[in-house]
């Protein structure tokens, strides 16, 4: 009997404490974890970035999206791991009613609106 698959994205942000190197490491050895465990279909690192509000007591954080496919078992291991790393800040991960585009772009930032002074 074949074991379903399903398609999910994970986000997860490395600490903006550590070295761009570090940081590196850190993605590398996670995507590498997913590939060993289901298909990668793309990874979008979208750099670092200033979080919405601070964590831990750091403000700025490499932002990972990762694309795959595994049996339904692997994303909570995924999520467990990613949970006991210091070097993670945050993770997400999601389940995709289809197949993810591969795209290797990061979203653009948010367009910032000028200040009106009200007279």
């Amino acid at each position: 009997m074949e074991k379903k698959t399903c398609f999910y994205e994970n986000l997860f942000v490395i600490s903006g404490a550590l070295s761009e190197e570090d940081a590196k490491a850190v993605e590398e050895k996670f995507t590498s974890l997913i590939a060993a465990n289901g298909t990668l279909i793309s990874v979008n690192a979208w750099g670092k970035r200033r979080l919405a509000y601070p964590i831990n007591k750091v403000s700025e954080g490499y932002y990972v999206l990762a694309a795959f496919e595994s049996t339904p078992d692997f994303p909570l291991e995924l999520e467990r791991l990613l949970g006991i790393n210091d070097a993670i800040l945050r993770s997400m991960t999601t389940r995709l009613e289809k197949a993810p585009e591969a795209s290797t772009e990061a979203p653009a930032a948010a367009p910032v609106e000028e200040a009106t002074d009200a007279e």
